[in-house]
C-alpha cells in the first residue's frame, strides 16, 4: 500500500466551513480489485456519508451498474473479468448520463486521454490522497446535477404548456405549435409564473425591453395572435385571461 494512501487512512474526511456537497444518502458503486484500497475508499467514502457497494470483478459491475440506480461509479481501470475500458465503453452506451471516475495506476498522459474519451468524468492515478479522492467524488456530482438542473431549467412547463428554451418548441396539450419568437418569449413570460396578473407595461419590458419606443398596443396584438394559436377557441381562451383593467393572466 503506498505511503500517501497510508496517510489519508490516519484521519477521516476532513469537514471544511465551506458547506461542500453533501454525499448522505448518495450511492456509489466501488469497482476496484485490490481490498486494501477499496476498504479505504469505502471508509473515507462511508465517513462523508455515502453508501458504498463494493464489486471486485469488471464481470460482475456491468451487472450491478445497470441493474440498480447509482449516483456515481468510481473505477479502477485494471480489472479482472472485463477490464475497466471496456466496462466505462459499455456502461456509457446504456447510461450516457451516470458520473464517472476512474481510478488507475496508468498515469501517462495517453491513458487519460483514453479514459477521458472513453466517458470518464474524471481521473485520478495511484498513489492519491483520500481527501482528494473524496473532493473528487463531490466535484463530479456536482457537475453531473448541475447539468441535470439546467436541463430541466430549460424546459417551462405549466399545466399541458410545455416550451423547451434550448429547442425552442412549443407543446399545447400533446400539439406542437409554432410560434415566432416574440411570440415565445411572450408565453415564456405567462409559463414561468401561471396566476400572475402582468400589466401591459410589465410584458412590454419583459419582452421588448425598456428601451422599446413603439406601438404600446403591440402587446395587446400579439397575445391576440398567441390565443389564436394555442387556444381551441379564441374568443374564449382557455389559456391566457384577461384580467379587465389590470392586463393579463395564464390559468392552466
Amino acid at each position: 500500500m503506498t505511503e500517501a494512501i497510508h496517510k489519508a487512512a490516519l484521519s477521516p474526511v476532513e469537514r471544511t466551513t465551506g458547506e461542500p456537497l453533501s454525499l448522505s444518502s448518495r450511492s456509489i458503486l466501488l469497482v476496484e480489485d485490490d481490498p486494501d484500497i477499496a476498504r479505504l475508499i469505502d471508509l473515507h467514502l462511508s465517513d462523508a456519508g455515502a453508501r458504498v457497494d463494493l464489486v471486485a470483478d469488471g464481470i460482475d459491475a456491468l451487472a450491478r451498474a445497470l441493474s440498480e440506480p447509482w449516483d456515481m461509479i468510481i473505477l479502477d481501470l485494471g480489472l479482472p473479468g472485463i477490464d475497466g475500458m471496456t466496462l466505462m465503453r459499455q456502461v456509457r452506451r446504456v447510461l450516457p448520463a451516470l458520473p464517472v471516475l476512474m481510478v488507475t495506476a496508468r498515469g501517462a498522459e495517453a491513458d487519460r486521454i483514453e479514459g477521458l474519451d472513453a466517458g470518464a468524468d474524471d481521473y485520478i492515478v495511484k498513489p492519491f490522497s483520500m481527501m482528494e479522492l473524496v473532493a473528487r467524488v463531490r466535484a463530479v456530482i456536482r457537475r453531473a446535477e448541475s447539468s441535470v438542473h439546467a436541463k430541466r431549467q430549460s424546459v417551462l412547463v405549466a399545466g399541458d404548456l410545455i416550451l423547451d428554451t434550448d429547442n425552442h418548441t412549443v407543446n399545447v396539450a400533446g400539439r406542437a405549435v409554432d410560434l415566432t419568437a416574440r411570440e415565445f418569449a411572450l408565453l415564456g413570460e405567462f409559463v414561468k409564473t401561471p396566476g400572475k396578473v402582468f400589466r401591459r407595461s410589465e410584458l412590454l419590458e419583459r419582452v421588448w425591453g425598456s428601451s422599446y419606443e413603439g406601438y404600446r398596443h403591440t402587446v395587446n396584438t400579439h397575445i391576440n395572435r398567441l390565443r389564436i394559436k394555442i387556444e381551441a377557441d379564441s374568443a374564449n381562451p382557455k389559456y391566457i385571461q384577461t384580467v379587465w383593467g389590470v392586463g393579463y393572466r395564464l390559468d392552466c
